[in-house]
């Protein structure tokens, strides 16, 4: 897809240089804005299927980078990796432009993210869509996850790139073609300083869940999520062979949130790309009757 954004920086608290896509909105009357926020490993990038999309129903999105992924710095502290921290940034980002409240959209860690703000800040958290995360998880996918994030990969060119790509995430997305993982590659890796790709993210993400140990490995936020879901409209898109949340844990959200919207991806694990058509037709939607 063609460039459709601009490019927004600013400033962390201390003083990281961070990266947004700014998609502008269709002409309309004006709405609150999307803030959509990838998972652990990845980038804004991820959404650039469905933002422009966003955009044409005529809401702008800002798709960040979070600090140490992407075009954003990565962090002399790699103890500043966890999502209070990813949080305050992305409120710098509002008070930089001038946004008092926006819709968010959270995949994975970009969920968790999400209801940070909305513990910290709760009025600048309109409504919510959590893309296949929960206030808790599932511990196999959390394993699966923390078997490769950060660690050393030796990728020579972009085919070893989308093997990689392919390798980790063939059972999330039976569906990919041979041109969707090359795709998927040069979103999430970028060309070194070998000239080779390298994964597009700092390995030093991982500090503080090693340093956290097995209590990391399954966080409790179901109080975050209970004033997340208790106070605005919330949208789960779950896939259906997801690993990270898991039918028992949805289940219970649900339980929690009678009045969430709810939508399970079939066919798809851990994360939709929010491109599916079961996805756009929940999404699209629960945005219209927003602000």
């Amino acid at each position: 897809m063609s460039q459709t954004f601009a490019e927004r920086r600013w400033s962390s608290s201390d003083g990281l240089s961070l990266y947004a896509r700014d998609y502008a909105a269709a002409s309309g009357q004006a709405k609150l804005p999307v803030i959509a926020i990838h998972g652990l490993t990845r980038n804004s990038a991820d959404f650039d299927a469905i933002a422009p999309l966003i955009a044409q129903s005529g809401r702008r999105v800002l798709a960040v980078d979070v600090r140490g992924r992407g075009q954003s710095d990565r962090a002399p502290d790699p103890m500043t990796y966890q999502p209070a921290v990813y949080a305050q940034d992305v409120l710098g980002l509002m008070r930089d432009l001038g946004i008092e409240r926006a819709v968010f959209l959270g995949t994975s860690m970009g969920g968790l993210i999400t209801m940070a703000l909305a513990a910290a800040r709760s009025k600048v958290v309109v409504a919510a869509i959590l893309n296949d995360i929960g206030p808790e998880v599932a511990r196999e996918g959390l394993a699966r996850i923390a078997a490769y994030a950060g660690e050393p990969v030796e990728i020579s060119n972009w085919a070893e790139a989308a093997a990689y790509v392919r390798k980790l995430n063939a059972v999330a997305l039976p569906h990919y073609t041979d041109a969707d993982w090359d795709a998927f590659a040069r979103r999430t890796f970028r060309i070194g300083t070998e000239g080779t790709p390298v994964p597009d993210y700092d390995p030093d993400i991982m500090a503080p869940i090693r340093a956290a140990g097995a209590k990391a490995l399954v966080p409790n936020l179901w109080p975050m999520f209970g004033r997340l879901a208790k106070a605005r409209p919330v949208l789960l898109v779950r896939g259906e062979t997801s690993d990270l949340l898991s039918p028992d844990i949805a289940a219970r959200m649900q339980k929690r949130a009678p009045k969430m919207d709810f939508v399970e991806v079939p066919g798809v694990g851990h994360a939709p790309m929010l491109d599916e058509p079961e996805a756009k037709a929940a999404i699209f939607p629960f945005l219209s009757e927003l602000p």
